[in-house]
């Protein structure tokens, strides 16, 4: 997926461009440089988003052995064109490159054209990412609305859903639903009582707490004030917590991994009942996941300017891109091998596999919390950079007034409430 694009220096602050560009939010030093493990984990952490979440069914969608080797394959190809990227400023004869940014290589070489083309493909990576994340959103802040909910009222739940009857119980929300209706992505809660009051007030919560009619409006009151800030200086405060939210995930994986056990059976070609094929035909999905998982190439030029040992910036690249490409293969391999098939289905993970688990499920409700609060966050990030790079190059400003920031991010956000109540499908908007 794109990246958090904010990277949080310990003398500064700076926020990354897709385009190639990184604004100073704060700080003083300019020639503050980074050790190359600071480096290696600021590209970890910049490439490292919500891309993660769908590796699983990515893999599901190519095969177990075939989605293992694409993986593998494009995350080299990815780094290939990374570094010639990288290589790229230096490769000019008789101009001094080396405050060049990405935008600066690409007009030297196609001139005005390659200039805007590299604006117009950094916003639509820039604009999808923000509206993959006001989807997810929506997932998350409706989940932990309705663990909270239950858990404040003592309520009883049990899922409506297919699924395991262990302790650590995993659900297959499509199964013989329609995967555009809002009760086929979430439990919904049945009290164990016979109460019709009782029975009533919960179906007067759902009505009003709906993940897709009334949700992604819900987020429109919180996040659209946040987009009209002049200034990202508080938001790039938060971005340590994509680092701790990754790694909760992690910890949260090979917890489920170790409770489930391994659920493998190998069939080359054809599907059985519960299990899939190792090679399919829909492997370009997971290709397409994977170029925005692995994308960090129109930032990676300022990146590498703060690395103290220029001379290893090939290494220190290529030993991010390693790390991660094992935190993908890792998470996309344990929850795919772990799913519990029988008695359900490698065909039931979701495009965000936290769904294959129910809403009851505190180390779930923790996971999803944290991403929630680091989405909240990155996202009026991610829109200061549209504002900046959109508005700088056709006002020649960066906040013309405030009525066009307002049209902009209005823009923005219907983008996603739109999405997010038609076609909530992170792994096909991804790809």
């Amino acid at each position: 997926s794109p990246p958090n694009h904010v990277i949080p220096p310990p003398e500064e602050i700076y926020v990354y461009s897709p385009l190639g560009t990184a604004f100073k939010v704060t700080g003083s030093d300019h020639s503050s440089k980074n050790p190359s493990i600071i480096t290696i984990f600021a590209i970890w952490n910049t490439m490292m988003g919500t891309s993660i979440l769908s590796i699983p069914w990515g893999i599901k969608q190519a095969g177990f052995t075939l989605g293992i080797l694409i993986l593998i394959s494009m995350g080299l190809l990815m780094l290939y064109c990374c570094y010639v990227v990288l290589k790229s400023p230096k490769a000019i004869p008789y101009i001094d490159t080396s405050e060049w940014e990405f935008p600066d290589v690409c007009k030297y070489y196609f001139g005005k054209f390659g200039q805007w083309s590299s604006l117009v493909f950094s916003m639509v990576s820039l604009i999808g990412a923000m509206v993959v994340y006001w989807v997810l959103m929506s997932n998350f802040l409706y989940n932990s609305g309705q663990f909270i909910y239950s858990y404040v009222h003592n309520m009883s739940m049990s899922e409506s859903h297919f699924g395991t009857n262990s302790s650590d119980k995993v659900i297959c929300p499509y199964r013989n639903m329609d995967p555009k209706s809002n009760s086929s992505l979430s439990a919904l809660l049945l009290l164990l009582s016979d109460s019709g009051d009782n029975a009533t007030y919960v179906d007067s919560f759902h009505y009003w707490w709906n993940k897709t009619n009334t949700i992604p409006f819900y987020l429109i009151a919180l996040l659209l004030p946040l987009l009209c800030f002049r200034s990202a200086s508080f938001f790039a405060r938060f971005t340590f917590l994509g680092t701790f939210s990754v790694l909760y995930l992690i910890f949260l994986v090979t917890y489920k991994a170790i409770q489930l056990g391994f659920h493998l059976e190998f069939h080359w070609f054809e599907p059985t009942q519960f299990y899939v094929p190792e090679l399919k035909q829909l492997f370009p999905q997971l290709t397409g996941i994977l170029t925005l998982a692995f994308f960090i190439h129109n930032c990676i030029i300022t990146l590498m300017k703060n690395n103290k040992h220029q001379e290893n910036n090939v290494r220190d690249l290529s030993v991010a891109y390693l790390l991660v490409g094992l935190t993908y293969l890792y998470v996309g391999v344990l929850i795919f091998a772990a799913f519990p098939a029988p008695p359900l289905y490698k065909e039931c993970i979701e495009p965000n596999f936290l769904d294959n688990f129910p809403s009851s499920d505190v180390m779930v409700f923790v996971a999803r919390a944290f991403l929630l609060f680091q989405m909240i966050t990155v996202y009026p990030l991610l829109g200061y950079l549209v504002r900046v790079q959109m508005m700088g190059q056709i006002f020649g400003n960066h906040y013309p007034s405030f009525f066009h920031v307002l049209t902009l991010n209005i823009l923005i956000v219907g983008a996603g409430v739109l999405m997010a109540k038609i076609y909530p499908n992170i792994g096909s908007i991804i790809r």
